[in-house]
């Protein structure tokens, strides 16, 4: 019988998780970082995907210190993976996760993981390590689960109670408890799959799928703009089919689906297969920001533009600015001679952001009226739509040149767009 769970890792997966399973279970929650365990002793979250009074009224005992792990009977690892800078699985975290767990397992613990990695990962890296800091067997002292995490940041309407959930276990015994472990929390279905392997791949797969489908769009709107057509008009003419996949172009970046391919790449290569295709999305996604730049500089012939880059995170609506391709914007701007002024509603100061680009961070955009040459809108963030396109507007020059990415203002706005 489960009475107390911990959660390694309170990021955006870790702490909703944690949270929904407080209403359950004791829970603890642990993280190395020093400042976010603070912070969530406070209540306040940075990621703003828990509100203060959630986790207040939660119970979770938040700690950075393993000795305040003890007496667990499940182990939950959502601890990041990324890659590293020649784009291969950096699993440091996921081994750190595992040995502290290793050290506190004890008779019949299950260890769940929920990090996106490569089908295999579990059992080759992550369980050996259990058993040897343990000294424990897998299945005749401990089960271990996979069960990936599909948390979408900044979705207010797919929580992690709300969303199907897919589980897998060492053994069929452990694969039932896990099954009733989840379905304590989970409003939804769960799903069993036929092994950890098929889990794990399940995860690569779902956003790989998104990715190559993104770039596709992708490569179709650097063919369009060739011929001075908007990609929004032909994916609006096109979706009239009942059959037609709306998908859309845009920077493809974040945690998910900017990083997962490349997990199922490393697998692939270590088989001995040559994963094109997924390669191939992953190239024509990160060339868009090069293309963005020189698309609109070409368009723009001021010769010393001054540029505002709106919007800086992976996506809308959340603080995330992991993967962000939104700097690489600023890069490439860079590279062009430009120092461009940038500005995001969810980011006001710089402790965060990268320090290898030039910009200026602004935060009042009202001090900023004809000030631009260029205006890059990036992130549609619902409070930029709020504002308006005329507000938006109102901040180039008269001759100024809006670059809407995403065509948010497709009705509106006669400059740029994907």
């Amino acid at each position: 019988m489960v009475k107390k769970v911990c959660v390694i890792g309170l990021g955006y997966v870790g702490l909703p998780l944690a949270v929904s399973f407080s209403e359950f279970f004791e829970v603890v929650g642990f993280d190395i970082n020093q400042k976010r365990v603070d912070e969530l002793k406070k209540g306040f979250d940075i990621t703003q995907e828990v509100s203060q009074e959630d986790i207040e009224s939660s119970g979770i005992k938040f700690t950075c210190l393993e000795s305040e792990i003890s007496l667990v009977d499940v182990f939950i690892i959502t601890v990041p993976t990324p890659v590293d800078k020649n784009n291969n699985p950096d699993l440091t975290m996921l081994i750190d996760a595992s040995e502290i767990a290793g050290r506190k397992l004890t008779q019949n613990n299950l260890v769940i993981y929920e990090s996106t990695v490569y089908p295999g990962c579990t059992e080759e890296i992550c369980i050996p390590i259990l058993e040897k800091e343990s000294n424990l067997k897998l299945n005749s002292n401990f089960g271990v689960g996979y069960s990936p995490e599909r948390i979408n940041p900044g979705d207010k309407s797919h929580s992690f109670k709300s969303i199907n959930k897919v589980v897998s276990a060492s053994n069929e015994e452990y694969l039932e408890l896990i099954n009733q472990f989840y379905s304590e929390v989970v409003n939804a279905d769960i799903y069993n799959a036929k092994s950890i392997k098929v889990a794990e791949a399940s995860k690569v797969i779902e956003n790989t799928q998104r990715d190559i489908n993104i770039a596709l769009m992708n490569e179709f709107s650097t063919i369009l703009s060739k011929m001075n057509i908007r990609s929004k008009d032909v994916i609006d003419a096109a979706s009239t089919k009942w059959n037609f996949i709306n998908f859309e172009p845009g920077l493809v970046g974040g945690h998910c689906i900017g990083v997962d391919p490349y997990y199922l790449a490393h697998k692939a290569k270590n088989l001995g297969v040559d994963p094109k295709v997924i390669l191939a999305g992953r190239e024509t996604n990160n060339y868009m920001p090069e293309f963005i730049v020189k698309n609109v500089l070409a368009k723009n012939k001021c010769a010393n533009p001054e540029v505002l880059v709106l919007g800086l995170t992976f996506k809308e609506n959340c603080p995330d600015i992991r993967n962000s391709k939104a700097f690489d914007v600023i890069r490439e701007l860079n590279l062009k001679g430009i120092s461009p002024k940038i500005s995001d509603i969810y980011i006001n100061n710089t402790d965060n952001l990268n320090s290898d680009i030039d910009y200026s961070l602004i935060t009042e955009l009202e001090d900023y009226i004809d000030e631009f040459d260029i205006l890059f809108l990036l992130v549609p963030h619902k409070e930029y739509i709020e504002m308006g396109y005329l507000f938006l507007r109102s901040l180039l020059k008269s001759n100024g040149y809006f670059y809407d990415l995403k065509s948010k203002f497709h009705n509106q706005s006669t400059d740029g767009s994907l």
